[in-house]
């Protein structure tokens, strides 16, 4: 057999592990019969031999040589040990503070794979490990070296990410060492004063307000260094901006010690006393309020890190309701906000190292929530990509009383994040350099990957769910080990005292200087409460919004639109879709229209004209669900994609639009906290359907909807949710607009049903001019689907130079004879429109008049009112609607039009009744339905009536 000729690198120099074996195990087959295998492996077996070696000195030794079949079959064993050390050393991990589980231990024994220790002697250290920093006389070394770094107080899990380089990288971290940390004295007393304030802030709140939940950390406490480090690391890397979302337990700890926020601010909230004053006079700690506020472990806090007076990082815990994993999609929307430079034209440009963001799940609701993996699907997308995230999960192995077995499927509550190829650290927590060297390795792996990383920081709960659950009444077994267990203060402390680090006196007095830090802020508490505030919202938010200029100038929409139809030469737009594009090249001439996605698109160009950044997301908004936005152009021989609105000469500021994936909880929570966190931003979400938006209802209830209320957090967010009944069946028909309205108070909102461009084009344009106002409010529109090209939806380029929008628009020829009108028939968005195309086949319309409620929420009832007294002999205003009687508008509007008809003018509702499903799946009895309803608007009572 040929041996490498001089010069040549032996075939096997630079396997190892795994690769090496297989190298080897392809060998011993070609031994006994060359034709066994590839034939490409049997020429390299042919031209360079038996594999080759080499120990960590450089001497190589022969295998299949100096080795018979059974020495080869003990080295393949071990390197199978070592690479089952590797993958599943987690089984046999003292990760568990309570040990309180049964270490897996026979997939680690040398018999399991036929060996002994002599064996292993044999067996070159190099073969097994070779990114150890001491050296390893033999494999026996290498494999108890292995065992030292997978099975301690931090376990690995990242056999599942696929990346060699990423894989390989996390491999060397671990075998190299680097994660034994040597901390001087300085840290490691630092470490210990930590837990300390964690725990004697904790104990503090115990004893001075008991029975007040308070969702503690205790179990938990090196959270709170862990995240020291992690904000402390990214700030060293350059982040300016640090985003946290995380549960209530031991959110008031994090807020008091990782963000700052004064003690005595925390206990002025349990005193039922919150004073703005107490907030440090040099205004580094930002706190927002709303009028009807929320329970204090719900609130967040903004921090501005200081550098000799300079602002260096602004740290955010973001405000989150009880639904406590939907925050994680906000974050995410807070951190790609900070990231993105919106001041140019074109897509916005990103910095992923300029912000990141830090969620903490609950170890129940990280497998237990589907949010959950919704917004981790979004770590990778081009629209939602921050980089990466660093997730913890603070792990008491117990969800509210729930073992595990109850609450998951899988081993660990982190493997929904195998499915991502995320990189799992599980860490006990009752060692908390380990904590630190678990948050130094992931914020490294996310600076170096920008991908999202994980640690799994298992410790216990020392209560119940909060501080007034009896936890032994459920789970007596683990807190018979609890109740015994040191905390890890305790623990700490004691393990510097044995190593001569610190005195048990200095222990002692790090303790009291603590108590007396607490017992000093807690004096500053007022000791009465506060009078009983008016909970009502500030005037301006009261007042509605302000009358604002929302035309353009028809020689700018002339000139906008010119450049918008222009496309690069040699670029092939599809034909069917070049003509209908063209239409609008002549669109504003003469008596010519403008339809909805026309309108729309010279919005955005304008509101990009005047220097306000736009971000449209949504399942298919580049083209638009129903193809009649089609803002971005694929060339149709080449596949290259061109969006005029990137490139628009007079745009001052950025135009971002992605399709989404098929989300609507993560996707529209990523969106509300972009536009939170970027405020001067239009945010636009659009549905691909109305009722997609049912599954992302705890954002809109418990964000959207109050959180201004809440928390004092502001959004002007846009959501387009597409609606109305054209006979497809209930889940394509509506955007439950009842439920919008039932969450209508407070000027929280605009809620609006349109029924022309020229309304949509203007009350884009209005919302894009309140952004910056205290007035801003979010704007819930009930899209169109057939009525995008209906021409009664067309509106005039005059509409669009010298129009405003209209909370209320009279049908053109109604009403004229003031005597005469006896019925005002009021209805909204396409129920409208088919009102209008049915007037043709009326003879008589002298009698009715028709109005259309564009804005449902704030109802206008002085315009209606004022309408309503230019008639005289009114007898009757009817409501008319599409939707079932127990949805759509009625039941928010006929309490109002009571009130305005007064005793003398009678109110009553057409269309469908009382229904639990919202409509017809027939399309013929649509049709039948539908055709009863406009019939019944445009009948006497006494010729039929209602």
């Amino acid at each position: 057999m040929k041996k490498p000729l001089n010069g040549e690198k032996p075939f096997a120099e630079g396997f190892h592990g795994p690769n090496l074996g297989y190298v080897i195990e392809l060998y011993e087959a070609y031994l006994e019969d060359p034709n066994s295998v590839d034939p490409e492996m049997r020429a390299y077996f042919e031209t360079t031999g038996a594999p080759v070696i080499e120990d960590r000195k450089g001497n190589a030794e022969i295998s299949g040589v100096n080795q018979t079949v059974p020495q080869l079959e003990k080295t393949l064993s071990a390197i199978r040990l070592a690479d089952n050390i590797r993958t599943y050393g987690h089984l046999a991990a003292d990760i568990y503070p309570l040990n309180d589980h049964e270490p897996e231990k026979n997939l680690f024994e040398l018999s399991h794979y036929g060996l002994i220790e002599e064996d292993l002697y044999a067996i070159p250290a190099g073969v097994i490990c070779k990114d150890a920093p001491i050296p390893l006389k033999n494999a026996y070394d290498a494999i108890e070296y292995l065992k030292s770094m997978y099975m301690g107080t931090i376990a690995f899990e990242f056999h599942h990410v696929y990346d060699a380089n990423e894989k390989n990288w996390l491999r060397r971290k671990v075998e190299s060492g680097s994660l034994k940390l040597k901390l001087q004295v300085e840290e490691k007393t630092k470490i210990l004063k930590r837990l300390t304030e964690v725990e004697e802030f904790e104990k503090f709140l115990h004893r001075t307000f008991v029975g007040q939940k308070r969702f503690s950390i205790e179990g938990l406490d090196s959270m709170v260094p862990l995240l020291d480090e992690i904000v402390a690391e990214s700030v060293s890397k350059g982040a300016k901006t640090i985003n946290i979302g995380m549960a209530h337990r031991g959110r008031l700890n994090v807020l008091a010690h990782v963000l700052g926020k004064p003690y005595e601010m925390i206990f002025a909230e349990f005193q039922h006393a919150p004073n703005k004053e107490l907030v440090p006079s040099e205004g580094s700690i930002g706190i927002s309020y709303g009028w009807t506020g929320d329970v204090k472990y719900h609130l967040g806090l903004d921090k501005q890190i200081k550098d000799e007076n300079t602002t260096v990082t602004r740290l955010t815990l973001a405000n989150n309701p009880s639904h406590l994993e939907f925050v994680g999609s906000v974050v995410e929307g807070f951190t790609r906000a900070a990231q993105d430079n919106r001041t140019a034209k074109g897509y916005p440009i990103e910095n992923l190292n300029s912000a990141m963001s830090i969620i903490i799940h609950g170890d129940a609701a990280f497998p237990g929530q589907g949010i959950v993996a919704e917004t981790l699907n979004l770590g990778q997308l081009k629209g939602y990509n921050t980089g990466g995230s660093l997730h913890i999960i603070a792990n008491n192995t117990i969800g509210f009383t729930t073992e595990s077995r109850d609450s998951r499927s899988t081993r660990y509550a982190s493997d929904l994040a195998k499915g991502y190829e995320i990189p799992i650290l599980h860490v006990n927590a009752d060692d908390p350099e380990s904590c630190i060297a678990a948050a130094r390795f992931a914020s490294e792996y996310r600076e170096k990957f920008q991908k999202d990383f994980l640690i799994d920081l298992i410790g216990y709960r020392r209560f119940g769910h909060n501080e007034m659950d009896e936890p032994m009444a459920t789970n007596p077994l683990m807190y018979k080990i609890i109740n015994e267990q040191p905390t890890v203060k305790e623990l700490y402390g004691q393990k510097l005292v044995n190593q001569l680090i610190i005195s048990k006196a200095s222990v002692e007095n790090i303790e009291e200087d603590v108590l007396v830090k607490l017992k000093a802020a807690y004096e500053k508490v007022p000791a009465t409460k506060k009078e009983t505030e008016e909970l009502n919202p500030p005037e301006t938010v009261e007042k509605g919004l302000p009358k604002l200029q929302t035309a353009v100038p028809f020689e700018t929409l002339k000139e906008i639109n010119q450049e918008l139809l222009t496309w690069p030469e040699k670029f092939t737009v599809f034909n069917k879709l070049d003509k209908i594009l063209n239409r609008r090249m002549s669109a504003l001439d003469g008596e010519r229209k403008i339809d909805w996605g026309h309108a729309e698109t010279l919005a955005f160009a304008s509101i990009l004209h005047d220097g306000t950044p736009i971000r449209l997301t949504g399942q298919d908004s580049e083209r638009g669900t129903f193809a009649h936005r089609n803002i971005v152009l694929h060339d149709s021989s080449t596949g290259k994609s061109y969006s005029p609105l990137h490139l628009l000469s007079s745009a001052k500021a950025s135009f971002a639009v992605h399709n989404s994936p098929l989300s609507e909880a993560a996707v529209l929570g990523f969106e509300y906290g972009y536009n939170v966190f970027a405020p001067e931003t239009l945010v636009i979400w659009e549905a691909q359907f109305g009722d997609f938006a049912n599954s992302a209802q705890v954002i809109f209830d418990q964000f959207i909807a109050a959180g201004r209320a809440k928390w004092g957090q502001k959004s002007g967010l846009v959501m387009l949710l597409p609606h109305g009944y054209e006979g497809q069946g209930p889940e394509h028909s509506s955007a439950r607009l009842e439920r919008f309205l039932t969450l209508a108070a407070e000027n929280n909102w605009t809620v609006a049903n349109l029924s022309s461009a020229a309304q949509y084009f203007h009350i884009l344009r209005r919302q894009a001019a309140i952004l910056k106002r205290e007035e801003v409010r979010p704007l819930v529109i009930m899209a169109p689907k057939s009525l995008l090209r209906h021409p009664l939806v067309a509106s005039s380029g005059s509409d669009l130079s010298e129009g405003e929008f209209q909370s209320v628009i009279e049908q053109p020829g109604l009403g004229q004879n003031t005597d005469k009108v006896t019925r005002l028939v009021l209805s909204t968005g396409k129920m409208a429109i088919d009102l209008a195309d049915h007037l043709k086949d009326v003879d008589n319309q002298e009698w009715f008049h028709l109005l259309r409620v564009e804005e449902i929420y704030p109802f206008p009832m002085e315009a209606i009112h004022n309408i309503t007294k230019r008639y005289p002999n009114l007898k009757e205003i009817v409501w008319v609607q599409e939707e079932p009687k127990n949805m759509g508008s009625w039941n928010f509007v006929e309490p109002r039009l009571q009130f305005i008809a007064q005793k003398e003018i009678d109110v009553s509702y057409i269309g469908r009744r009382r229904r639990s499903s919202p409509s017809e799946g027939d399309p013929n009895v649509h049709k039948k339905e539908q055709a009863r309803i406009i019939e019944e608007a445009f009948t006497h009572k006494q010729e039929g009536g209602n």
